[in-house]
């Protein structure tokens, strides 16, 4: 004969189910069925009362067993270049925030500098944990074309053609967008020209912004020169500008981040060069520094919360039965990145 009390301690022991939830909200099991779903035709008085029940009760869903009755995992994967660098990790605290926010969990893959074909690699290893959709959020040129063989949706956030698949899509134009912002703003001032320097040319983000520098420049007609590249850090900024300084031609920068203005500015005022002064100076994301350095650097400011809801949202149409849209909507067409002008930009010095 079983003991009463043991089995009594064993139900104690046993992680809630939906039955318990249903019990203590007074629904069906198929109501909180839906709500963990995240389906429709349940009012949100309802979807209130079985969430309370399940928080009070401790009730995780098992996302397996959701898996298997519904063909879905609720989860997106990432994958991420792993940097510490302020806009991508930025961009991926929002993502994950974003993500959860519309019901979904998340899951990221870091990729190995270095590494062959470590995009779809990362994205492969996605794909076998289970997920209903890959976000890459930093795209770069590997030197060849990687095909994955996947009927789950990938959206990268910039051209990839590295990765193919029948169910790749890509998010481009902010980043052209913004640069293009930065570079008008410097020849409105005055300026004959503006330098740039650039990002990682193997990053698809950093090609983006020298187009759209590129494009400003041409419109006006005038001939790009060549930009010089660096990766990201002050470091690189600071080396760009030992290079710029050397030409008194040089009068207005864009710098492809605000990381790389740092040192920009720093090496300038090195070489005797004032700031705004001698060289105007832009960058790209308004990172929390900027608005105290000296000179207060004038840059564009990058939302990224409305930047993950408009990512989000293009993945969310691809998926069936998903959400139509993430909260905090970005507005459709796209994001408009505003320039805050602050004290690194002057109209050129006469000369003579």
């Amino acid at each position: 004969m079983s003991d009463p009390s043991a089995a009594e301690a064993a139900a104690r022991r046993r992680p809630p189910g939906m039955n318990d939830v249903a019990r203590l909200a007074g629904v069906s099991q198929k109501t909180v069925s839906r709500v963990v779903n995240n389906e429709r035709y349940v009012s949100a008085e309802v979807r209130e009362k079985v969430l309370r029940a399940a928080r009070e009760l401790g009730f995780r869903p098992n996302t397996a067993a959701r898996a298997l009755t519904t063909g879905r995992f609720q989860r997106i994967g990432v994958v991420s270049l792993g940097t510490a660098m302020y806009g991508p990790a930025s961009l991926l605290v929002a993502l994950e925030r974003a993500t959860r926010a519309a019901g979904f969990s998340f899951m990221v893959a870091n990729t190995l500098e270095g590494q062959p074909d470590s995009i779809a690699q990362a994205a492969s290893w996605l794909l076998e944990q289970g997920v209903d959709g890959v976000i890459i959020s930093e795209p770069i040129d590997e030197g060849h074309q990687v095909r994955l063989d996947t009927e789950i949706p990938i959206l990268t956030i910039g051209e990839s053609h590295g990765l193919s698949s029948d169910h790749v899509t890509s998010l481009g134009g902010v980043n052209f967008a913004a640069a293009r912002k930065a570079t008008d703003h410097l020849l409105d001032l005055g300026h004959e020209c503006v330098w740039h320097a650039a990002g990682p040319r193997k990053e698809w983000v950093a090609r983006e912004r020298v187009e759209g520098w590129r494009a400003a420049l041409l419109d006006r007609g005038i001939e790009p020169p060549p930009p010089v590249e660096g990766d990201w850090t002050p470091a690189s900024g600071h080396a760009a500008a030992r290079e710029l300084a050397q030409n008194p031609e040089v009068t207005a920068v864009f710098s492809a981040n605000d990381e790389m203005a740092i040192g920009l500015i720093s090496a300038l005022r090195e070489a005797g060069r004032r700031v705004p002064g001698d060289v105007s100076v832009v960058g790209i994301d308004d990172i929390p520094a900027a608005a105290y350095l000296v000179p207060a650097l004038t840059t564009i400011r990058q939302d990224f919360e409305a930047d993950a809801n408009y990512v989000l949202e293009a993945l969310f149409r691809q998926l069936p039965g998903a959400p139509a849209t993430a909260p905090g909507r970005s507005g459709g067409g796209g994001i408009d990145r505003p320039l805050i002008v602050r004290e690194s930009t002057a109209p050129p010095a006469r000369r003579g």
